[in-house]
This record gives C-alpha cells, sequence and structure tokens, in this order.
C-alpha cells in the first residue's frame, strides 16, 4: 500500500506504526564503538543544530572561513589536509578523497556540483540513515567545506526514497543551517556562498551508481552513464560534479579541526581515521559499530557479540565484509584479516560500504547465493545486455541447483556466465552480481556439488551440447 505525502494519518494509526519506528538504540546507541568520531556523543535526540555546536559542530568551517579559528585555510591547504588524512571513499570504491576533489576543475568558468550519494541501497548497510538522521549536521558542514575546496556553490544530498522521514529530517537540519547563516550567500561573513538542498529517491538500487543518480536528480529514468567522460568534467547537468557518500562528507569536519596528520594516525596508513561498519547476521548484537580502519575482524566480531548461538555450538562459516557485491570469505581468511581497504583486498574481497554480514555453520551457501543473484537480477536497469540477460542466467541456474535439477556442468557455466558479465558493463552492478558467484563457488564448492542428484553427477551432455559449452567458456 503506498500512502500520499499528503495523506493524513490518524493518531490510532501513529501510534501503531511507532512502535515500528527505529530509535538507533537498536543500531548505533550501544557504546561499543571504538573512538568514534562521527557517532561520537550521540543518543538520538541531540541531532538539532545547538547539540551538534556543543559537541564542536561548525569549528571546521569556521576554521577553513577564518572566523574565529586563525588564520583560516586555502581552498588547496583544505585539499592537502584530506589528502594527508588518508580519507577514502566510505561508499564502496575506497578512492582517495583528497585525489578526487583535486580533480575538480575549480577555474572553471560556468556553474559546478556538488552532490552527496545518499541513496543506502546496499543489503547490509544502514550506516547513512543514522548519520543523515542522528547527526544530519556533520554532512552539512562536511559538504560546505567541500564545496569551499573545490569552488562550488551549488551543492544536492540525493537521500534514500525509502527512507522518507531521514529525509524529512535532513531538510528541518537544512532550515536550521540556514537560519545560522552556515548555509546560503556570504557564510559566516565571508566571500564564499554554498546552496544545498535535498532531494529523495525512489528506491531504486542502480540509483547508488553515481551516474545513475546524476540521471535520477535531472529528473530522467536512473540509468548509468558511460564513462568516459566523467563526472568531473561532465557530470550534473553537463557541468563538473565531484560526488561523494554521506560517511566521507561526515567523517571531513573531524579531519578538519584535528588535522589531517592526526586523522591518519586514527587508522592505518593509506586507510586514515574511523569507519562505520553495518554488522548483520549470525551475530548476538548487530548494529553499526564505528571503529579504526586496521581494528582486526575479531575485534569487531568480539563487539557485535560473536557468533549468535556459539553456547550452543555455532561456529563462523563466512563473512560478506563490504556488502552483498563483495566477495564472500571463509572464516579461516577473515579472521585473519584488519578491517580496512588494503587487507581485505589482499585477502580476495572488498571493504565495499562496510556492511559485514556474518554466517554461521547452519547457513546454506546455495541458498544464500540464490538470494542474491535473485536481487540483482530485479535491481538490473536493463540498459547493459550482459547484466540485462546474465543476471537472469545465473539466478535460474542457481535456483536449478538449490532444487536439485542442476548438472555438474552447471558449476562451470556459473563461472563463465559470470565471467562475460564482469567487466562488460557500463556500471558496477554487472560486477555486483558476478562477484558473489564466482567466490561461493570458489569457496564453497562441495555445497554446490552435493545439491546435484547422483544422476547428474556425471557429463550427460550431448556433443553438440559439450561443444555449444565449451564455445561459451571459451
Amino acid at each position: 500500500m503506498t500512502v500520499s505525502m499528503n495523506t493524513v494519518i490518524s493518531p490510532a494509526a501513529k501510534s501503531v506504526l511507532s512502535q515500528f519506528a527505529a530509535t538507533g538504540v537498536q543500531s548505533s546507541f550501544h557504546g561499543r564503538h571504538i573512538s568514534p568520531q562521527i557517532m561520537a556523543g550521540l543518543n538520538g535526540t541531540n541531532w538539532r543544530l545547538t547539540d551538534y555546536e556543543a559537541r564542536g559542530g561548525y569549528q571546521a568551517l569556521r576554521k577553513v572561513l577564518a572566523q574565529g579559528e586563525g588564520a583560516g585555510m586555502t581552498p588547496d591547504q583544505v585539499i592537502a589536509d584530506v589528502k594527508l588524512g588518508g580519507l577514502r571513499g566510505r561508499g564502496g570504491a575506497g578512492f582517495p578523497t583528497g585525489l578526487k576533489w583535486s580533480f575538480m576543475p575549480r577555474q572553471f568558468p560556468g556553474q559546478k556540483y556538488l552532490v552527496c550519494n545518499s541513496d543506502e541501497g546496499e543489503p547490509g548497510t544502514c550506516k547513512d540513515r543514522d548519520i543523515m538522521q542522528f547527526n544530519p549536521h556533520s554532512v552539512i558542514e562536511g559538504m560546505a567545506i567541500a564545496a569551499y575546496a573545490m569552488g562550488i556553490t551549488v551543492g544536492y544530498n540525493y537521500i534514500h526514497g525509502e527512507i522518507f522521514a531521514t529525509y524529512q529530517r535532513f531538510e528541518e537540519a537544512l532550515d536550521e543551517a540556514r537560519a545560522a547563516g552556515l548555509l546560503g550567500d556570504k557564510i559566516l561573513g565571508s566571500n564564499f556562498s554554498f546552496q544545498l538542498h535535498a532531494s529523495h529517491g525512489f528506491g531504486a538500487y542502480i540509483c547508488g551508481e553515481e551516474t545513475a543518480l546524476l540521471e535520477s536528480l535531472e529528473g530522467k529514468k536512473g540509468q548509468p552513464r558511460f564513462k568516459p567522460p566523467f563526472p568531473a568534467s561532465f557530470g550534473l547537468y553537463g557541468k563538473p560534479t565531484t560526488i561523494n557518500n554521506t560517511e566521507t562528507f561526515a567523517a571531513v569536519p573531524w579531519l578538519i579541526r584535528n588535522g589531517g596528520q592526526a586523522y591518519l594516525e586514527c587508522g592505518k596508513p593509506n586507510n586514515g581515521g574511523t569507519k562505520i561498519y553495518s554488522v548483520s547476521g549470525d551475530v548476538e548484537l548487530p548494529g553499526n559499530y564505528e571503529v579504526p580502519l586496521g581494528t582486526p575482524f575479531a575485534k569487531l566480531l568480539e563487539l557485535a557479540g560473536g557468533v549468535r548461538g556459539a553456547a550452543q555450538g555455532r561456529t563462523l562459516k563466512a563473512v560478506i565484509p563490504g556488502g552483498s557485491s563483495a566477495p564472500v570469505l571463509p572464516a579461516a581468511i577473515m579472521m585473519e584479516c584488519t578491517m580496512d581497504y588494503d587487507s581485505i583486498a589482499k585477502a580476495g574481497s572488498m571493504l565495499g560500504s562496510g556492511a559485514v554480514i556474518v554466517m554461521d555453520d547452519t547457513r546454506c551457501m546455495v541458498e544464500s547465493l540464490k538470494r542474491l543473484s535473485y536481487f540483482y537480477m530485479h535491481e538490473s536497469c536493463g540498459q547493459c545486455t550482459p547484466c540485462r540477460e546474465g543476471t537472469g542466467w545465473l539466478w535460474r541456474m542457481v535456483d536449478r541447483i538449490h532444487t536439485g535439477k542442476g548438472k555438474l556442468t552447471d558449476l562451470d557455466l556459473l563461472n563463465s556466465v559470470a565471467d562475460n558479465i564482469q567487466g562488460r558493463t557500463i556500471c558496477a552492478l554487472g560486477d555486483a552480481a558476478a562477484m558473489p558467484v564466482r567466490a561461493m563457488i570458489r569457496h564453497f564448492r562441495p555445497e554446490f556439488e552435493a545439491m546435484i542428484p547422483k544422476a547428474n553427477s556425471q557429463d550427460t551432455l550431448s556433443p553438440k551440447e559439450r561443444v555449444s559449452t565449451e564455445a561459451r567458456s571459451a
């Protein structure tokens, strides 16, 4: 049932709905963070401007604009500090933020845009919505500092359409910032002006891809663009545009306030600062955990209460470390990893959005892959033939194996189809669909083979079918 924004909800209905409203206690206000920066001091009610300023909010913006905090900073100094801090994109790719900001042509004579990607749709991820719900001014301040560094005067925050209450909260925070002179023309009496607007999406996973987001923001169908040209040269409305994730912007105020070196020392080389991990699955205490980058996975698992049912003999089987699109890692490999971009990449996966999905020894990997494959088939925008057709093939083959109708040759065919999707699409959704398939088969092949009937476990293909399969695999 769809409820119109203009629909009047009765008090009785509000009372019922309030029972299901998240308060943040369930996810973020558990007191088990390690040296938090973004989540520090939050309790779910202290999100307003006065509360944020009491926690040191907008000191970084004042420092940059020389309003009571030293001699100010030039745009080049801001970018250099962000580079020094080792801040990397928190949305998935982990691209160095300072380097991305330096791509923006600051002397470009026309309009330029800054965009915050808050279209949080990766399964297992729930950190960005908590940041915007309970610490929205950190995002606003971070975006204002970024705009100053790149000479941008207009920005947009594209918020996932299925969290409309969070969108409304962010709009309230924007109104507070404007009223206080922290947004708009000549901010804090300086020569710097920045207009920031919120825009809500419509729930499409594909709009989390930066160019599809831009298309949606322009009022068009949310489909990825060909790259090049990249957004830094041809972005929103054809103008130079920089796009960063919500958490990335929220990290900037602490970095600027305390300096790039201090931020770097919070993490490890090439992985500065803290990161919020959304831990879900078979753990005792699921939720968001902000810890320094480089924290051992074993420690993060301990913070989350360990494997659920460990007292009854349950053990860790596998972990998806970066959201559903990241390759799965067996327990033995994952327990040796530290939670940072480089360690996870070396282990054969990605840190991604930081959604850590924990699976115990009761989980069927075939069933898990079937569910993931169905999601990517459903969310494919259909623009690219390898993704549009290939994601359907992946789901149908995994479903065939799961229902006991598979053949042994299906495993090689699955790998072949995944290989023909990965790297052959306009955006990374094809990769996101293919990588879990290849990793599941690589690490848990015996589970797939066990579901194939013995009658089908031999090569029963006709010569013609065998030639066709070999041609597809070539």
